[in-house]
């Protein structure tokens, strides 16, 4: 291979391959087996130390090396001194000469290579602390208070407070032997004043949170009065929070001075709260004028919404308007430290800035500005509705002014919910006209605005029975927003009013897509489905809206109603005993639980609930013809007289409930009572036939002379009932004939007895009891006749113009409520 290569003349200066295939011995490892020197100093403690780490060697790292040629003499240094580890004379040198390795200039051949210092055993243990001793025992006891005091804490703001007040009871107890235990061995200069501080003022915080006033103001009272605490004197304030709510408002205010001397004025925003709830007891009290001092220093100095609106109420209080006023303008300018600028909005397409503005568009910051916001805005509303009324000559101009003045602060777009909430207010005042004016004005405003006017619009006309504006005003709410679940209910309702119910479920389906906890969209949609007889879907919209309004009782009402359409009665009864749960005192649930028990054969409990529901409401006929057949029909007559009494004072002109009493007089044997009430009933009816008969039938039994008068009398109105019937069907006859022979026949029946006379004379005969038979043979079902509400319950009555029913169960208040009205 070598013979083809050509070397470079010798003449040549700058080889640049020169050297290239020279070979250095030292880098020869394939006979370290055999290399003695190697083999010793692997054999040594060199070759048993702890490996080096990743660092370039030393000297200590060489070693001497045979050649490639199987020399076993050891290489010499650049500088003509023998290899570490190399033999001379006899005597090995050690690996190296730096004193961190674990070797010393005496180190001979043969010594262990410990750098660790292992070879000397294992460290001595540690002495253990002697826990007998006084200090480490004060030691542990403060360990103990402070973990005590730390628990009762975090009892009480989890809400345990019994737990809370245990445990700040037991820290009390341990510090006091702690300090017992100091006592005895160090002097009193040496006690830990922070930790009693602490310990006391829980403990005092601890009573007070569980209202155990008197022992709280105790514990105070040892941490002010001890002069070794340099700011208990602030804790005054605790003291009068206490006698606060106590409402002994002189010593609150007492105290509240006391401890606003010892605050300096460095602590200007405590001083302010201090001052704060000095005006709100004197609010208490009613010294309005101390309270307006307090108020009025606190808006010069350091203004907040509480002082102001808290102001403003004292004006009110004292009928000062034009410092109403002013007030109204302090409070619009109570700063918020919050930007007022739309800082969300992004002026350029760069999409880091987007991604910037959606990422601190809900960020706990914004959340607290919206918050702020929100407080100061509802502040100002209720003001702006107090003061309005007051403050000028009429309502109209301080609505007017009010207007004005919030329109030139920051909060410009409050001026239209006034302008809404004054139409509002015309509203309670059953002003419809002004209402309305005022809503129109809106129907140039913005999308929102418009939407909201023209929702309250619609529901007013709604309530006008004014359909056609109602519908137009619901389509205009409808597309100014469709986004309102408001709008989208009232259109439903307008619908729901013409009997397109399936249109009216998608009209609801959409506010509840907009808006899930729209309730009235959801109580809606179950009547809907109920009308439209799918039962199962009308009990689940029910069913969710218990389960948002769980104390609702028009829901209540409405799942126990269709359970009683599922023929279900012992969950309709279930639903009813919860919702008495709720209203106790409601007569109709009362009444139709009666209902249900006596459907379903339980007499006890039927009559338990008709008298529950009389005892509350004893002018529904219904409960008192029931309690009357049920007490005739146990025998009890006497007590049934009360209830057909009753009825015959609340129905004057119907014979039957005397006719009942009498009855009652003669099935409990009194028949002088009975012979009084028939001649009674007889001289206010005389041509009651069955008066008559029984008046025939006492006199005959109990032998009087009368009988013959009532006989004669009974025969001649028999006789005139038998013409009046006579000339009732031939009437009828007649009417037939005319309806055959055309409008000339009917023009004639007008001027006989087959006319309307007839049939209205008709219409008064049928009203009266029948003469087939004798008054007592009527069974027990025609006296406990089923009857049917002709108002319905409460809880499905609808809002219409008049608040006239049209139906079982239409709209009911909350579906076209307060809640279409902003507040």
């Amino acid at each position: 291979m070598m013979q083809n290569v050509q070397l470079a003349p010798e003449n040549d200066e700058d080889d640049l391959y020169s050297g290239y295939n020279d070979y250095n011995p030292m880098f020869d490892t394939e006979d370290l087996e055999n290399d003695v020197a190697f083999q010793q100093a692997v054999r040594t403690s060199h070759g048993r130390r702890p490996p080096v780490t990743a660092k370039i060697p030393g000297t200590s790292s060489s070693r001497p090396l045979a050649t490639g040629f199987g020399s076993k003499a050891t290489l010499p240094s650049s500088m003509g001194r023998p290899m570490t580890g190399a033999i001379q004379d006899g005597v090995s040198r050690p690996m190296t000469a730096v004193h961190a390795a674990g070797y010393t200039k005496a180190a001979i051949r043969g010594s262990s290579f410990d750098p660790l210092g292992q070879a000397r055993g294992p460290a001595s243990p540690l002495e253990k602390k002697n826990s007998d001793s006084s200090e480490e025992k004060i030691r542990q006891l403060e360990k103990k208070v402070n973990e005590l005091v730390e628990e009762s804490c975090v009892a009480s703001s989890s809400g345990d407070l019994k737990l809370a007040l245990e445990k700040a009871k037991e820290a009390g107890r341990q510090e006091r032997e702690l300090l017992r235990q100091r006592e005895q061995i160090t002097p009193l200069a040496n006690i830990n004043l922070d930790l009693k501080y602490s310990v006391l003022l829980n403990l005092a915080s601890q009573y007070a949170a569980n209202e155990m006033y008197a022992e709280a103001l105790t514990t105070y009272q040892l941490i002010v009065k001890n002069k070794m605490f340099s700011n208990g004197g602030i804790l005054k304030v605790n003291m009068g929070n206490i006698y606060l709510k106590q409402r002994n408002y002189s010593k609150a205010v007492k105290f509240y001075r006391m401890a606003l001397d010892q605050i300096t004025s460095a602590h200007k925003e405590m001083r302010m709260k201090i001052m704060e709830n000095i005006g709100v007891a004197f609010i208490k009290t009613g010294q309005y004028v101390d309270a307006i001092s307090s108020f009025e220093e606190i808006m010069s100095i350091s203004p907040n919404l509480k002082a102001g609106f808290n102001l403003i109420l004292c004006y009110f209080a004292i009928g000062n308007g034009e410092q109403m006023k002013k007030a109204f303008q302090k409070l619009l300018a109570v700063p918020l430290e919050v930007d007022y600028d739309d800082k969300y909005v992004s002026l350029n397409d760069d999409l880091h800035t987007k991604l910037l503005i959606e990422a601190i568009k809900n960020d706990s910051l914004s959340q607290i500005e919206r918050e702020r916001k929100s407080v100061a805005e509802e502040y100002i509303m209720t003001a702006a509705k107090l003061i309005a009324p007051v403050i000028e000559t009429s309502f109209a101009v301080g609505y007017d002014w009010c207007v004005d003045v919030v329109k030139a602060s920051h909060y410009v777009e409050l001026a239209n919910d006034l302008e809404i909430n004054k139409a509002t207010t015309y509203l309670r005042q059953q002003n419809f006209n002004q209402a309305l004016d005022t809503l129109k004005m809106f129907e140039k405003k913005d999308s929102r605005l418009k939407s909201v006017a023209a929702t309250n619009l619609s529901f007013l006309y709604y309530l006008g029975n004014e359909m056609a504006q109602a519908i137009n005003y619901a389509d205009l709410a409808v597309n100014s927003d469709r986004y309102n679940p408001a709008a989208l209910t009232n259109k439903g309702n307008t619908v729901f009013a013409n009997g397109d119910y399936e249109k009216a479920t998608e009209f609801y389906k959409e506010a509840l897509r907009n808006d899930s906890l729209c309730t009235e969209a959801l109580y809606n949609l179950g009547l809907a489905y109920k009308r439209l007889n799918r039962i199962d879907e009308a009990l689940d919209c029910f069913l969710k809206l218990h389960a948002i309004l769980p104390n609702s009782t028009q829901v209540l009402y409405q799942i126990a109603s269709i359970y009683e359409i599922m023929e279900d009665p012992h969950q309709a009864i279930e639903w009813l005993l919860q919702l008495i749960s709720v209203v106790p005192s409601d007569p109709q649930v009362l009444l139709k639980l009666g209902k249900l028990y006596d459907h379903e054969g339980d007499k006890s409990q039927a009559f338990h609930y008709y008298y529950e529901s009389y005892r509350y409401f004893p002018s529904n006929i219904e409960v008192i013809e029931w309690l009357g057949a049920y007490y005739v029909d146990t025998q009890f007559c006497e007590k049934a007289i009360e209830y057909f009494e009753r009825a015959a004072l609340i129905q004057p002109t119907q014979v039957k409930w005397q006719l009942m009493v009498a009855s009652c007089y003669r099935r409990s044997g009194n028949y002088q009572k009975a012979l009084e009430k028939y001649k009674l009933i007889h001289r206010k009816f005389p041509e009651n036939t069955e008066c008559l008969r029984f008046l025939v039938r006492l006199c005959t039994d109990m032998g009087l002379k009368e009988v013959q008068e009532y006989v004669t009398k009974l025969k001649k109105v028999e006789k005139l009932k038998e013409i009046r019937e006579q000339r009732i069907k031939s009437g009828r006859d007649g009417s037939a004939r005319n309806r055959r022979e055309g409008s000339g026949g009917s023009s004639s029946g007008r001027n006989n007895s087959g006319g309307p006379k007839g049939e209205r004379l008709s219409a008064r005969l049928k009203a009266l009891p029948g003469t087939s038979e004798p008054y007592e043979s009527s069974s027990s079902k025609e006296i406990d006749a089923s009857y049917v509400d002709p108002l319905g319950p409460q809880a499905e009555r609808p809002k219409t113009a008049a608040r006239k029913r049209i139906e079982e169960d239409d709209f009911a208040d909350e579906e076209l409520g307060e809640d279409l009205l902003p507040e």
